[in-house]
């Protein structure tokens, strides 16, 4: 059974795994906050583990077993987060932090009887797939708003930020999951984009902010 501190590593390889599943020690520092040589102690205690494949001075990758652990902390997760919005009436922007407690929980029945009471959910309330109980994904096909064209219609699928300050932004443009969205124009400028949605005018929002909303284009 991994600690804590493990699971908390193996979730931060999983999330910032390239195409090639590979991750820089100095990208998971980053990430953990931590220094390089701790970073190395800890995932040498991984390999040890079976979890991950290391060499010096070369990316970390997930082994198998690695990668399903690391789901399984994720699933547990989103099933926390949207739990708590779904059941117990917490905003989208409170969840993470009770969500990040909550995960570490060792009991499989738990975490099973939560994903039944919320009927078998595929998303979280921030639009990231749960991944199921053999630790496989779903694939999303969304694209960011700042790469859609003036024209379209597209629906808010997901985010590739959760963090407070974002989603209170997001609450304060009454921006949520399902919206629709009708792109007006784009700035050359600054690249930000008019946009319209449920029944307000006109929205500039920045390409910052665009960039952040992972969308589906209606019609295809």
């Amino acid at each position: 059974m991994a600690s804590q501190t493990e699971e908390n590593y193996l979730k931060a390889l999983f999330n910032l795994a390239n195409s090639a599943g590979e991750v820089n020690i100095s990208e998971l520092a980053t990430q953990l906050h931590v220094s390089k040589p701790t970073v190395n102690s800890m995932v040498k205690t991984l390999q040890k583990n079976g979890w991950v494949i290391y060499q010096k001075y070369k990316p970390v990758q997930l082994t198998p077993e690695g990668q399903k652990a690391a789901a399984m902390v994720i699933r547990q997760h989103r099933l926390t987060e949207i739990f708590l919005v779904n059941k117990m009436g917490f905003g989208w922007e409170e969840v993470h932090a009770i969500a990040e407690q909550v995960e570490h929980i060792d009991s499989p029945k738990f975490f099973e009887r939560m994903d039944e009471l919320l009927g078998f959910p595929t998303i979280d309330p921030h639009g990231s797939p749960i991944p199921d109980k053999l630790g496989r994904v779903k694939e999303t096909h969304y694209v960011s708003l700042a790469d859609c064209e003036v024209g379209q219609n597209v629906v808010l699928a997901a985010l590739t930020s959760s963090s407070t300050e974002f989603l209170e932004f997001l609450n304060c443009r009454k921006l949520s999951l399902g919206t629709q969205i009708t792109i007006h124009s784009q700035e050359a400028y600054d690249q930000s984009m008019v946009v319209s949605y449920l029944s307000h005018s006109k929205e500039t929002l920045s390409e910052k902010v665009c960039e952040k909303l992972l969308v589906r284009i209606i019609g295809e």
